[in-house]
């Protein structure tokens, strides 16, 4: 039976000294969790389940490439929905020579691969920004607010912020991230994807520079949802009184158009 592989990086992530556990086998790490990875599957299975599309329909086995800095993990032939470029890797680890590219996070990511002779339209949006579109209970949370404050840092940030009530882990399961974003009034952070699904949804939102992440895929973002300029935030307290950005400006029935619905139907 043929089937779609949906990408997404969640590798396992060992608790021991680096000298012993590149030694060991990766099984013994536990899975790293971080949500803004993980929605790509759960946006695409909720995607089929609206558009009451058949997940084991498909005619050719194909790989799908959506949310996340993944694209170093892209192969020949990969299809790329909402992909973007991660900033920390070197060129040379981006091996394809050709991709079915329907639609990148930003400009700066078609800017890469159209450099390279791919073939990239000028459809952008990172996908979960359709999550409201697709996942409706997420409206609702929204409507009921609890949190006058939500910080929500990259994972690999995570550690450097002080343990507060406000403060919420990316590494929680996906649902209790997503709903505890929906019920806030002011999301704050250097986690992309707090800033996507916040944005989405209507909720003021404000980015805190990373000390561990590139900045490649903040620009991509925001330059894909119009916006040229960002003002970035240093601390918790500057992102407060900075309050949210500029909202997104982005075509989110021309993004989810170019979703590829023909990897599961029969032509």
């Amino acid at each position: 039976m043929y089937e779609v592989d949906v990408f997404s990086w969640n590798p396992r992530k060992s608790s021991l000294p680096y000298s012993l556990s590149k030694r060991l086998p990766m099984e013994i790490g536990r899975r790293v969790n971080n949500f803004g990875d993980l929605l790509g599957p759960l946006l695409i299975t909720r995607i089929l389940a609206k558009y009451q599309v058949n997940p084991r329909g498909a005619p050719s086995d194909r790989r799908l490439l959506s949310i996340g800095s993944v694209l170093h993990f892209a192969r020949d032939h990969d299809v790329i929905w909402g992909t973007g470029v991660n900033g920390k890797r070197p060129d040379t680890d981006y091996v394809f020579r050709t991709l079915d590219v329907r639609a990148v996070r930003g400009p700066r990511t078609r800017e890469f691969l159209c450099g390279r002779g791919i073939d990239a339209p000028a459809i952008f949006g990172d996908p979960a920004l359709l999550l409201p579109c697709i996942m409706p209970e997420l409206v609702d949370h929204a409507q009921a607010k609890r949190h006058p404050l939500t910080v929500v840092p990259n994972f690999n940030d995570f550690s450097a912020y002080e343990p507060a009530p406000t403060l919420l882990d990316p590494r929680s399961p996906v649902g209790v991230c997503l709903k505890r974003i929906a019920q806030s009034e002011l999301v704050v952070g250097s986690s992309l994807h707090a800033i996507v699904v916040a944005e989405s949804l209507g909720i003021p939102a404000r980015l805190i520079s990373s000390s561990s992440e590139s900045p490649f895929k903040y620009e991509d973002y925001y330059l894909g949802t119009g916006r040229p300029s960002v003002d970035t935030a240093r601390t918790v307290d500057e992102a407060i009184n900075m309050g949210g950005e500029s909202g997104p400006i982005f075509d989110a029935e021309r993004l989810l158009s170019a979703f590829p619905f023909d990897l599961w139907q029969v032509q």
